[in-house]
């Protein structure tokens, strides 16, 4: 199983409250959101200094053929996070020599992406949908095969945080069982992080890249270990509209028929 599933399963079922008198088991008793560094360009000397203070990496590969070396070098380089190679854009084979480079999950784009993938089982699926994404379409990822969920956003230089980004984000959390992960600026501040994780957010990814100073990760890392975990009743789930009847209209139509 994947290591970073598992850790974003266990934040996204944080602040849960279980049925019955039951204690709930293997939930830390200080859940976080997850901080994912994601990298377009290495630098493997300077690697190690670049991704300090994320729970996870994440490799951009244009192509497995030519990502899979990288991403076994990186894997090496830091061994202490778990380390996922997203591909942007996947047709048939390829993902099994991810396994052996050592990654530990795997995001890919719903709409290019071949459904060989799912022959392996020790990688983390991670599907990644648009967050404009049909209702009917985003309820139907619940039933598919996967882990978790990636809304990605455009990662511009003046890119931020818009309220229309908030309410998509609110939108997948509500409709979604899986746990939500969604791209941010790296210049996203604390406030706006916090709105995210009231929102349902299980964990944000951030590109890291080889220019920035060591220190932003670290910074994000402080803000976020700082942010107020939202109650329970701050996410709620979609439910079925069910059209509301006036008493005055049934009483009518019985008297209607009564005629």
């Amino acid at each position: 199983m994947s290591k970073f599933i598992d850790k974003l399963s266990l934040v996204s079922q944080a602040g849960l409250q279980p049925m019955g008198f039951r204690v709930a088991q293997g939930v830390p008793q200080k859940p976080r959101m997850l901080l994912v560094a994601t990298l377009a360009q290495v630098d493997v000397d300077r690697l190690a200094g670049g991704v300090a203070g994320a729970d996870a990496g994440l490799l951009q590969i244009p192509k497995p053929s030519s990502g899979v070396k990288t991403l076994k070098q990186i894997c090496q380089a830091v061994p202490d996070i778990p380390w996922g190679g997203w591909l942007k854009e996947i047709g048939r084979g390829g993902v099994g020599q991810m396994v052996e480079a050592g990654g530990d999950f795997v995001v890919f784009p719903a709409a290019s992406a071949s459904l060989e993938i799912l022959q392996d089982k020790k990688l983390g699926k991670i599907l990644e949908v648009e967050p404009s994404l049909e209702p009917g379409l985003l309820k139907a990822v619940d039933d598919l095969p996967v882990d978790a969920v990636l809304v990605a956003g455009e990662q511009g230089k003046d890119h931020f945080i818009t309220w229309h980004h908030l309410m998509l984000f609110r939108r997948c959390a509500n409709l979604l069982t899986k746990p939500l992960l969604v791209s941010v600026p790296s210049d996203v501040a604390a406030g706006e992080l916090q709105a995210l994780w009231e929102a349902g957010v299980g964990g944000v990814v951030v590109e890291a890249g080889i220019e920035p100073p060591a220190e932003k990760l670290t910074k994000l890392r402080q803000m976020i270990d700082k942010l107020t975990l939202p109650s329970p009743g701050k996410r709620r789930k979609a439910e079925p509209l069910v059209p509301y009847i006036r008493e005055e209209t049934v009483v009518a139509s019985e008297e209607e028929e009564e005629e």
